[in-house]
């Protein structure tokens, strides 16, 4: 699909003069002119901006929101069996880090994944996936919000 300048300006946030300008430096990817008239393809919903070497980061580079992971740890279960005092068995993953905890709370949609074939580094083969904020109870008294990205 093509677009005009004011419709690629509109889609970016941006205003046309600083459109005229990306396309007058080249930066904008297959836009080509016909007559007086450019003519921006669009990818994906946008038209392409390659990057300046000057000036603040791009406001129209949409990040996707960092996904969290739930699971329960089966060697936990197992080794609260021969314990008193039992170990959390709920494991919740986000980037790199892990909370432990005796509940979890999904406040929002989320997705049962079972995947033996692609398993994640833990070597779980089933886990919730979210990307709404989680509650964590990690003691008796004391519980971790995890938020949406």
């Amino acid at each position: 699909m093509y677009v005009g300048t004011t419709q690629a300006a509109e889609i970016l946030n941006i205003s046309t003069s600083r459109m005229r300008y990306l396309l007058a430096q080249g930066r904008v990817k297959g836009a080509y002119k016909v007559g007086r008239t450019w003519i921006i393809p669009l990818f994906q919903g946008n038209p392409v901006i390659s990057r300046g070497s000057r000036g603040p980061r791009a406001k129209w580079r949409r990040r996707n929101p960092a996904i969290t992971k739930i699971h329960v740890n089966k060697h936990r279960i197992r080794e609260n069996l021969n314990q008193e005092n039992l170990a959390p068995v709920f494991t919740v993953k986000r980037y790199d880090s892990n909370i432990y905890g005796y509940s979890v709370k999904v406040n929002g949609p989320c997705e049962i994944v079972y995947r033996p074939e692609d398993a994640l580094g833990c070597g779980a083969m089933a886990w919730i996936e979210t990307y709404s904020q989680v509650k964590v109870q990690v003691t008796e008294s004391d519980s971790f919000i995890i938020d949406a990205a």
